[in-house]
């Protein structure tokens, strides 16, 4: 598979612990990424953050158990992005998705 030059990257913003049918949803959204064929989706747990609904989560030593964010990136031409968010939005209970153009530098795989 190739890239142009020209493409996008969505940014998902969860918690660690969200689930979709019992599954991790981070999981699940990778999962359904690769299905549906999107040149590649990661996973970045985060240190400190808050949502919607301001409540902040810290990976204070007294508090590793609690729920942390995570953000899901996935690169792509805009067309298989489009077609992909009517996907996230019937997984997604609570969370921000967002959009932007980016420049693809190198997309390489060694094939062995």
């Amino acid at each position: 598979m190739t890239l142009p030059e020209k493409a996008e990257r969505i940014r998902i913003f969860i918690g660690e612990s969200d689930r979709h049918n019992g599954k991790l949803l981070m999981e699940v959204i990778i999962e359904e990424a690769r299905k549906d064929g999107l040149a590649g989706a990661t996973a970045l747990r985060g240190i400190s953050g808050y949502g919607a609904n301001s409540l902040v989560h810290s990976n204070k030593i007294l508090r590793l158990s609690e729920d942390m964010p995570v953000i899901i990136e996935i690169v792509d031409i805009p067309e298989k992005i489009e077609a992909f968010l009517p996907k996230l939005s019937g997984l997604i209970q609570e969370g921000l998705v967002t959009r932007e153009p980016v420049e693809v530098i190198m997309y390489r795989h060694n094939a062995g």
